[in-house]
């Protein structure tokens, strides 16, 4: 039974370097479209359109999957398990806050959605790739992945992000908070990330019935700085599903 990781942004597949390793069995990291590829013809990055790519993705796999999902990724992994029962055995995110009601974008957020600001963001980094790398350490991604997600940086990924964004001022308003899953699944929180509330996260999981845990000393990019710990609460977790 594969596992299935899939980013969020602004990353690449890179994002699970250090995660990967230390899974058992098969692994499946699948590349959001515009991160590091091209999109499909007429593929517009809204979030609706990402969310069938990925439940077409997961429908053409071979089960049962366990599907775990970072950042965009969690809140795409969300979205499908609320809506969609039957795709996997078991999932994990760490984004399931942003479908509750009140839930505000962080300030980079807000910036790629605003025009004009948003774009000039984006081309002074693709302009300035040790500084896109620089940005990104400051957040907490460790230099070497930081300097594999500044050189994937191009229009395509740029385009995408600010695509997605613009889609996505009012997820809660948009998709509504759908229904509790019916597969078993778990919440990832990291107690030292600066753009989702670990609390946040906590009161989200009690809400639909799931367990959550906090990354003690963990980032926002918890699958790099504390791959171990989440390892062993992934391994943990996969135990104690059925089939």
């Amino acid at each position: 039974m594969p596992v299935v990781l899939v980013h969020g942004v602004p990353e690449t597949t890179a994002v699970w370097d250090r995660l990967v390793p230390l899974l058992d069995g098969a692994v499946i990291t699948l590349a959001l479209p515009g991160f590091g590829n091209k999109r499909p013809d007429g593929f517009g990055s809204t979030m609706d359109e990402y969310a069938a790519w990925l439940e077409a993705e997961l429908t053409a796999m071979e089960g049962p999957i366990d599907l775990v999902g970072h950042d965009w990724g969690g809140i795409l992994t969300t979205r499908l398990m609320t809506t969609k029962p039957g795709l996997v055995r078991s999932w994990v995110s760490d984004a399931v806050s942003a479908g509750e009601p009140g839930f505000q974008w962080h300030d980079l957020g807000k910036l790629w959605q605003t025009p004009v600001e948003g774009e000039k963001f984006w081309d002074d980094l693709r302009a300035d790739p040790a500084g896109a790398a620089a940005l990104l350490s400051s957040l907490g991604v460790p230099e070497e992945q930081a300097m594999v997600f500044a050189n994937a940086l191009d229009e395509e990924m740029s385009a995408s992000i600010l695509s997605l964004y613009r889609s996505a001022t009012d997820i809660p308003g948009h998709w509504g908070p759908g229904s509790k899953p019916t597969e078993p699944g778990l919440v990832i929180g990291a107690d030292s990330d600066p753009l989702v509330s670990a609390d946040r996260s906590r009161e989200a999981a009690g809400r639909i019935g799931v367990e959550a845990v906090i990354l003690e000393g963990a980032g926002h990019w918890w699958p790099l700085d504390s791959a171990e710990a989440a390892a062993e609460a992934l391994q943990k977790f996969w135990a104690t599903v059925p089939g």
